[in-house]
């Protein structure tokens, strides 16, 4: 997938929080959301800072210099926390103002940023074409998350096709021992491990919400095996 096409998708994605976000009054934002112990403010928080935290990265594949994702030791955690404070306005505010931010920078990197060398938040090697799908990541399973209309099945429908590299990249940055199966959207195939455990099938969203920990797995079908989140 062209980092041109991402975009165009991460915009798309970005004027879909802007209509989910202006629908939300205070009761609505200080509910909880999908996350457990996350309200509905602590997410939008959340999705706010990571549109920064991706911007630092793709500062950091443009520039060479190195700027880390977030803060060292709780600095993420605290400022999710803070935020979720804030006035309900300045919350939905921010939502849009970062996510504007972010495809701006975006659509103004030099060519070489997009396979210059960067680290994910827990120290993956990555580059700067995988942040950007790792914002897609972001505002699609964080749009099911909101628990405001929209789940799995409508979220990775505005995800389309770009459902194949959102995957691929959780599982090149996944940390600990991947199952050894296949995992498939009957469209789109990926082997974790050395995929002799079998094939795992089931809807795009439901793929995704596995694979995110967002789903036990019963919706799939196939040998599926005890998994730990991959976000």
């Amino acid at each position: 997938m062209s980092t041109d096409a991402a975009l165009a998708r991460i915009r798309e994605l970005q004027d879909e929080w802007a209509l989910a976000a202006g629908s939300l009054d205070e009761e609505a934002v200080r509910a909880p959301s999908a996350l457990p112990g996350w309200s509905r403010g602590h997410l939008l928080t959340h999705l706010a800072r990571n549109a920064d935290a991706v911007g630092n990265l793709l500062t950091w594949a443009s520039t060479g210099v190195e700027t880390p994702m977030y803060g060292p030791g709780t600095a993420r955690d605290d400022a999710i926390n803070a935020g979720a404070s804030r006035a309900v306005a300045e919350i939905l505010a921010d939502v849009v103002a970062s996510g504007e931010r972010l495809v701006d920078l975006a659509a103004s990197l030099p060519d070489h940023a997009w396979s210059a060398p960067v680290r994910g938040r827990a120290g993956q090697p990555i580059t700067g074409a995988d942040a950007l799908i790792l914002r897609l990541a972001e505002t699609t399973i964080h749009l099911a998350d909101l628990d405001r209309g929209h789940d799995f099945a409508s979220a990775t429908a505005l995800l389309g096709d770009h459902i194949e590299a959102v995957v691929g990249n959780m599982i090149r940055m996944y940390t600990a021992p991947l199952p050894p199966i296949r995992l498939t959207d009957g469209t789109h195939t990926w082997t974790m491990a050395d995929g002799s455990g079998g094939l795992v099938s089931g809807t795009p969203g439901a793929v995704l919400a596995w694979v995110s920990g967002r789903g036990s797995g019963d919706a799939l079908d196939g040998p599926v095996p005890e998994f730990t989140s991959l976000v």
